[in-house]
């Protein structure tokens, strides 16, 4: 009988990605995959260290696992298991850790499947970290989420993505789009460019440190995959956001008017001590530029709240940014020093109590913006990708320009394309809409 084997992945798409093309390389070894809440003989969990609620929650998806079969293997993958991989090593029931390069390889690291006296730790130093291993998610979830790039170069004085992923570096161009015409012969509509910094397309493309490709080249390239009903891209740097991609996605045939967009601070003292790389001013001009040409355009801000010295002034300065700010929705961070990171021993450090204060502030002024963006949206026609949970007797979807819609439990709905009229937002805060009202059959 074949072995089973289960997943949990924690954090990004990009580690999505991952655990997918992980999954695949199982099935190719004769495993049956199942469902994490299911026995299996092997668990890997792929850990996420960009807060610190990340590190916490990997004790809990192992007690899980445990629970469920108390003689299973278990192996932790991903930035964390690079990071510290003692620390989870040191966790009861894990079995075994693998770093940044060994995790593509995990199947060649197990044997009997017997559980450990302690956990083995195989981690490479980070600096070995520089070939690409290219990732694809299908069958996760009604989208696909593509890799195209893995690491980053920049120095943001709160992130241990670096230490964890390693330096910038991407896909072939020609793999990248193989990777596109496999996934679109899967029946998926959409696809979701993912990486570290996917701005940075292009570097590191044939292990050398200068661009064959940029992220232009790689977009426009992209539009032409035959098959491929929507293309989004993930979250991009502003200063790598250039004018020439945002009209292409506002002419394109594929790409889709969403963007998500990191901020991290509304004051340019902030983001210098951040060592972000442009100031506010140029965030402000890429807001423009796209609402520009393309008015109904969805913008998602990433920002973090209680950076070590930002006082209640710099907060102030941050939230009236935003608010005036043509944004349509936030994710909020709540500052959590990280080790080995230059912001860990800075002075100002913010209360905690202060940090969950303005963490709520802002997540109340995203309720706000996404209202009113999602109001400035009714009474025009969009096209909406539904997804496969029935939530409470409701099918969920998206619209081109990320307006979450919902409609009454309709099986023969899930993965299908529908022109709709965005009417009414129901009391939730997502549009909801009747087919039969809009004469529209199903």
């Amino acid at each position: 009988m074949n072995k089973k084997v289960a997943f949990y992945t924690l954090g990004c798409k990009l580690n999505f990605s991952e655990t997918s093309t992980i999954a695949r390389d199982f099935s190719n070894e004769g495993f049956n995959r199942v469902d994490f809440s299911e026995k299996a003989d092997i668990y890997v969990i792929n850990t996420c260290s960009v807060t610190e609620n990340a590190d916490k929650r990997f004790k809990t998806i192992v007690k899980q696992a445990q629970k469920a079969n108390p003689d299973a293997f278990v192996a932790a993958v991903g930035c964390y298991a690079q990071l510290k991989p003692q620390e989870l090593a040191d966790v009861h029931g894990v079995d075994l850790v693998l770093g940044a390069t060994e995790k593509f390889k995990i199947t060649d690291y197990i044997n009997d499947l017997s559980k450990n006296d302690f956990g083995e730790v195989h981690s490479c130093e980070i600096e070995d970290a520089d070939f690409y291993v290219g990732s694809y998610s299908i069958g996760d979830r009604t989208r696909a989420f593509l890799k195209v790039q893995d690491g980053c170069d920049y120095k943001c004085t709160y992130c241990t993505i670096p230490l964890a992923r390693g330096i910038s570096r991407s896909d072939t161009m020609e793999n990248v789009l193989q990777n596109a015409r496999d996934i679109s012969k899967q029946n998926i509509k959409e696809i979701v460019l993912t990486g570290v910094n996917i701005g940075d397309y292009g570097k590191g493309e044939f292990g050398n440190k200068k661009h064959e490709h940029t992220f232009l080249d790689l977009v426009t390239e992209l539009d032409k995959v035959e098959g491929i009903e929507r293309l989004r891209i993930s979250s991009i740097e502003p200063n790598l956001l250039k004018n020439d991609t945002i009209d292409l996605v506002s002419k394109s045939r594929a790409f889709v008017p969403h963007f998500h967009i990191p901020l991290q601070s509304g004051s340019n003292e902030v983001l210098k001590k951040m060592k972000r790389r442009y100031m506010r001013e140029l965030y402000v001009d890429r807001v423009l530029k796209i609402k520009e040409v393309m008015p109904h355009a969805c913008i998602g801000v990433d920002v973090i709240v209680g950076f070590p010295g930002e006082t209640d002034e710099h907060f102030l300065e941050t939230y009236n940014f935003l608010t005036e700010l043509d944004i349509s929705y936030l994710h909020v961070f709540t500052y959590s020093e990280r080790d080995n990171t230059e912001a860990a021993d800075m002075d100002g450090v913010v209360p905690g109590n202060v940090r969950s204060k303005r963490s709520k502030m802002l997540r109340g002024l995203s309720v706000k913006k996404r209202r009113a963006f999602y109001e400035n949206q009714l009474g025009s026609s969009r096209v909406v990708l539904f997804e496969s949970e029935n939530k409470g007797g409701y099918i969920h979807g998206f619209t081109e320009n990320y307006v979450k819609v919902k409609t009454p439990w309709n099986p023969e709905l899930v993965n299908t394309l529908h022109d709709v009229v965005l009417t009414k937002i129901d009391d939730d805060g997502l549009v909801r809409f009747d087919f039969e009202n809009q004469g529209v059959t199903t």
